[in-house]
């Protein structure tokens, strides 16, 4: 299996390969800066830096494996990542240059997918109690209780705040399978965004408020599994347009989380070969 890093150029309409290796890694964020993407892989964080694409490690201090939940608050001081230890996947926030990492979820089976533009809250999926429905909350990073934005009715996954915090986008099965789904970003006036025959995961919208993209499965599929010919589409924030702009091996890691470079002017992603 190799995994190849590559990002894509909005304006040139072309892909550009950052780095390729011999195992895989998953689920790019981009720092606020600009010059280096976060990836995890092998159970692990790592920094790759644009200048010189390579594998930094991040030390996280945090006994278990990372999963592909993590992302860099909207200035840049702060990481916030999910490790999976015991009891599930846990949600921790961490110096980006590094120091102790503090648990801010209330309860284990907490997965990581966004900041608010402010940097105040985390927007997460989460199973709580005895349920296996994963469900929609948000967190201020200031402490106090989680707000649970959606209410069961199929599977909710994979939010991220649009670029002026009133919106969360969304994935959720609720109607079959999964579409993209838009709310106000107090849980208020959730709609399905547009609905296709494909299996549509992970929205994240651009930091410029120009452009969504999202990742299509073939139809049919169950969850988000790796390793399928899916494609990135490419629309604006209220669904249309929509253009399968890259056709890749991938799902699963090819892009969980906030993957916009900082202007809006280009995406990271991850695609694989045998």
């Amino acid at each position: 299996m190799k995994s190849h890093l590559a990002i894509w150029d909005l304006a040139q309409g072309q892909m550009r390969p950052v780095l390729t290796v011999d195992h895989r890694i998953e689920a790019p964020n981009w720092h606020p800066a600009g010059d280096h993407l976060l990836v995890n892989g092998d159970g692990g964080l790592f920094r790759v830096p644009l200048d010189d694409p390579r594998l930094t490690s991040v030390e996280t201090g945090v006994e278990g494996r990372c999963n592909n939940d993590h992302g860099y608050s909207p200035d840049g001081a702060l990481l916030a990542f999910c490790c999976h230890r015991g009891q599930g996947s846990e949600m921790f926030v961490m110096p980006a240059r590094g120091g102790a990492a503090r648990p801010v979820a209330p309860a284990p089976r907490s997965w990581f997918h966004g900041w608010s533009p402010d940097g105040a809250r985390l927007v997460y999926a989460a199973a709580r109690g005895d349920s296996r429905e994963v469900d929609i909350y948000t967190l201020p990073l200031s402490g106090g209780a989680e707000t649970r934005l959606t209410q069961g009715g199929g599977h909710s996954d994979g939010p991220d705040y649009g670029h002026d915090g009133r919106h969360i986008f969304w994935n959720c099965d609720r109607d079959g399978h999964a579409q993209i789904w838009i709310m106000a970003a107090d849980g208020s006036g959730a709609r399905v965004l547009f609905r296709d025959d494909h299996v549509n995961w992970f929205p994240h919208p651009s930091p410029c408020g120009r452009h969504l993209i999202y990742l299509a499965y073939p139809p049919g599929t169950e969850g988000h599994p790796p390793d399928l010919p899916v494609a990135i589409v490419l629309c604006r924030p209220d669904g249309s347009d929509r253009r399968r702009i890259v056709e890749i091996t991938g799902g699963q890691g090819t892009m969980n989380v906030p993957n916009w470079a900082p202007d809006g002017s280009a995406f990271a992603f991850v695609h694989y070969t045998p």
